[in-house]
């Protein structure tokens, strides 16, 4: 039984890996793959555009949706994701990531020709209960991408503040880029919120550079986590 109880107009920490922290993303197919299921089953009906696809950063499917979960940011590494959603409707966040979970892994293992589950056991959630959290915790979610530049530099810090930008630039598997005024995949998410704080794009940036150049270890990975 999941211990957490997931309430609308409330925000979560969501997050999985693959089954003994196996790779669940193997191309950038399967990227692509994974974001188009973050805005196909995003939705209370049934999902019937099975062979979507992303073109020119966006997605082309505009008709009307009624979506289960505001998808404030998220960040996909090689063997797992992090997402801080907001639930719209009552067990919107559940259906979702079943949805979601189902959805992916039957691509996957069609596609590399395996059977059995690819997620390790049930999606982790974790209440976001106050405000202030909402920021570092995008903050927390958008840097974890930097693990594929420098795996050691949550432990020892950033070695080259120049090089992690860069990277953070031209990472396209986060909503980061969304955030900072780059159209990514601007289909898939809500950032209103998140901007809500900030004048402009710029303003976010800044944020997430002063939390790379700090120990980010005291801002909260316990809360996270």
């Amino acid at each position: 039984m999941r211990k957490i109880q997931f309430a609308t107009d409330h925000f979560y920490h969501i997050y999985n890996r693959g089954t003994d922290k196996r790779k669940i993303f193997l191309d950038e197919k399967d990227y692509f793959r994974f974001i188009h299921d973050l805005y196909e089953f995003n939705n209370k009906g049934p999902a019937l555009n099975v062979n979507f696809r992303f073109q020119n950063k966006t997605p082309l499917d505009k008709k009307p949706r009624k979506k289960l979960v505001d998808i404030i940011c998220f960040c996909l590494m090689p063997n797992h994701f992090h997402f801080l959603l907001k639930q719209l409707e009552e067990n919107g966040i559940a259906k979702f990531m079943q949805k979601l979970g189902t959805g992916y892994t039957m691509y996957f293992n069609q596609k590399y020709k395996r059977n059995g589950v690819l997620f390790q056991g049930k999606f982790k959630g974790i209440l976001v209960d106050k405000d202030e959290y909402l920021l570092p915790l995008s903050a927390y979610i958008h840097s974890n991408s930097v693990e594929i530049l420098d795996p050691s530099w949550k432990e020892k810090g950033i070695k080259d503040f120049q090089k992690t930008k860069e990277f953070l630039n031209n990472h396209r598997w986060s909503s980061y880029l969304d955030c900072i005024g780059i159209k990514n995949f601007p289909s898939v998410i809500n950032n209103d919120i998140l901007m809500s704080y900030f004048k402009d794009e710029r303003g976010y940036e800044k944020y997430l550079t002063d939390y790379l150049m700090r120990d980010s270890n005291n801002i909260g990975n316990i809360i996270f986590d």
